[in-house]
């Protein structure tokens, strides 16, 4: 019964073992050996990046099926004398040599960044002057987007100022800053109350615009936040502001932030039995109001976990504060604390009451494991024991990375998956996906940034392999050749999934955060912590912007005395008043805003 006898296609990735002129054979990440029948029409190809022209492999195909090289093979499955027969449609290459990965080149993630900003710039402002007026939230597949009566939220248009910030710390291009710095004060100008009562900066959830006319939205309107202050919008609103400052010292956004922050500590902390809150009454600004509903007294990992990577270690690292330093580490104090339940399940839990205890009747999530947040615990707490070498931090880092390959990535194709039920029925052998089987764009981006860290931190090579085949699925197969940017979801082969509002490039969910992210972190780990090579940076301060004129220029947390400043230059001029080893610029006394290019290297012997 359920036996399959029709032919089906699907994508195997693994290493080539050998090749007798017909037929080849393949070992998956999970140690499964496959059969590949190579037909008359069979095709092959390599990876490419954005704007890079289609790199036919189709003549050298057959030489290049030496052992050990990885690739992916798409064809169709035949049910024939009581096995499956496997064919070849394509092959996949992901580099030109046996041992090569082209998305470890020194500048392959810096040619990504600037294909995708280039791309948010045509879609959002089509060769116009930068005007958030004309900002929308729903991008569709080709870059088109609605032309009157339309929403801005916040935490979007945030999150696009995070990419162009970004972008432009990685190529120096102009209209990138241009892009974060205008969408920085649009956010101020439209999206930010100041409360003098309180003294505390909260952000509006978005703003509706009808024509000339605006009218604000201050509580969320989604399903899950619905009439609440949801925590992590209000992290989100700080995002771009905050990858912002790092760039230009702007004092303006540093004094939102640290009101912000401030909205935190008085209103979201629980300063009884620890943690944030995830929402907060509109009105009284009351964790445990009635008027909450299923979400009155309660915590999880948005508001928790989410500070660090959206905007807390982009505050420290440009500030030097130790207010924001204790923070992260409460913060990844309470992660360690709290959210490990592998007596239970091969997942972290990710909702709680207000006394820690599990929340697995929540809205959607019930008792189910995003895959995304379990590996985007272990990023960020390596980042933080790059700081702070707590045996926790590891220990937990390392738990999710040996857990998560095996419940959440996919052993045959390459890729991670999305939601799953934390806990297998009786009967069953495998945690079954809570919606579908398909793949998102942002939680692949978890799984890339966790196991290079892992491995640059920690040099165990099993993470070296998984990050290449994660980095590997991604550039395979998310990267839109033909309109640009990169697509929401996949399915489980590879295939894009352009259903619904999975088929646009700019939505509420999506809104050039995580592909930016990936890019600006994907090219420092891999340059600094992997292959050893230098990584330029730009910044273009305010005058007197930073205190003491310091500008601090570490790309991210990494391990101390790993990385060193290799030379400054300022306006094109090399540049001499710099720490290397502290990773500081002293900027000139100017009353013009200079523009900075620093070139980081892993340091000798490191």
């Amino acid at each position: 019964m359920n036996s399959i006898r029709v032919p089906f296609s699907d994508t195997v990735a693994g290493y080539v073992t050998d090749f007798d002129g017909t037929t080849f054979g393949v070992r998956s990440s999970g140690g499964d050996e496959y059969r590949v029948k190579l037909k008359d029409n069979t095709y092959a190809y390599l990876i490419r990046n954005l704007g890079e022209p289609y790199a036919d492999a189709t003549g050298q195909m057959r030489d290049m099926l030496t052992p050990g090289r990885y690739l992916f093979t798409y064809g169709i499955f035949y049910p024939e004398g009581g096995e499956l027969t496997f064919e070849a449609q394509y092959l996949i290459f992901v580099g030109r040599r046996p041992n090569e990965y082209l998305f470890e080149q020194p500048d392959w993630w810096v040619r990504q960044i600037t294909a995708l900003g280039n791309f948010y710039l045509k879609a959002q402002f089509q060769g116009k002057p930068i005007d958030y007026r004309d900002y929308r939230t729903t991008i569709t597949l080709t870059g088109d987007k609605p032309t009157d009566n339309y929403r801005q939220e916040t935490d979007t248009i945030s999150r696009l100022v995070y990419g162009f910030a970004s972008a432009y710390l990685l190529t120096g291009y102009e209209p990138f800053l241009e892009g974060a710095e205008k969408g920085t004060e649009y956010l101020r100008e439209h999206m930010r109350f100041y409360d003098m009562d309180e003294n505390i900066v909260y952000w509006y959830h978005g703003i509706d615009v009808h024509g000339d006319r605006e009218e604000k939205v201050f509580a969320s309107e989604f399903g899950d936040d619905i009439d609440a202050i949801p925590a992590y919008e209000q992290i989100y609103a700080l995002a771009g502001p905050i990858q912002t400052y790092r760039v230009t010292g702007d004092p303006r956004i540093l004094r939102d932030a640290e009101l912000t922050v401030d909205l935190f500590d008085r209103f979201f902390l629980d300063t009884e039995k620890g943690g944030y809150f995830s929402h907060l009454d509109p009105v009284t600004l009351d964790p445990r109001s009635n008027a909450l509903g299923p979400n009155k007294g309660k915590k999880n990992w948005n508001s928790v976990g989410d500070h660090a990577p959206a905007y807390l270690i982009n505050l420290w690292l440009a500030t030097g504060d130790e207010r924001y330093e204790r923070m992260l580490e409460y913060t990844f104090d309470t992660i360690a604390k709290y959210f490990p339940d592998y007596d239970n399940s091969p997942f972290v839990q990710e909702k709680f009451y207000e006394d820690w205890s599990h929340d697995t009747t929540h809205l959607w999530q019930q008792n189910r494991g995003v895959i995304g947040h379990n590996l985007k615990i272990a990023w960020n707490i390596m980042r933080m024991y790059a700081d702070k070498p707590k045996p926790e931090y590891e220990e937990l880092a390392r738990r999710i990375a040996a857990t998560m390959p095996l419940i959440g990535g996919d052993r045959q194709r390459g890729g991670w998956y999305d939601v799953m039920e934390r806990i297998c029925k009786d009967g069953e052998e495998w945690h079954r996906f809570a919606f579908h089987d398909r793949k998102a764009w942002w939680q692949q981006e978890q799984g890339i940034l966790a196991y290079l860290i892992l491995y640059g931190i920690l040099k165990d090579e099993e993470y070296l392999r998984l990050a290449r085949e994660s980095s590997a699925f991604y550039n395979a197969f998310f990267l839109d050749h033909d309109d640009g940017g990169v697509y929401f979801n996949v399915l489980a082969s590879g295939i894009p999934f352009l259903m619904g509002t999975e088929r646009f490039k700019g939505s509420h969910s999506m809104s050039g955060y995580h592909s930016f992210e990936l890019c600006y972190l994907a090219q420092t780990y891999t340059n600094l912590l992997i292959t050893r090579q230098p990584l330029d940076l730009y910044f273009k301060p305010y005058p007197n912007g930073f205190k003491d004129n310091i500008l601090r220029v570490s790309p991210d947390i990494l391990p101390p005395g790993s990385i060193t400043i290799e030379s400054v230059e300022i306006d094109g001029q090399p540049y001499p008043y710099f720490d290397a080893n502290g990773l500081t610029v002293k900027l000139p006394e100017s009353d013009e805003r200079v523009k900075v290019k620093v070139r980081i290297a892993p340091a000798k012997g490191a």
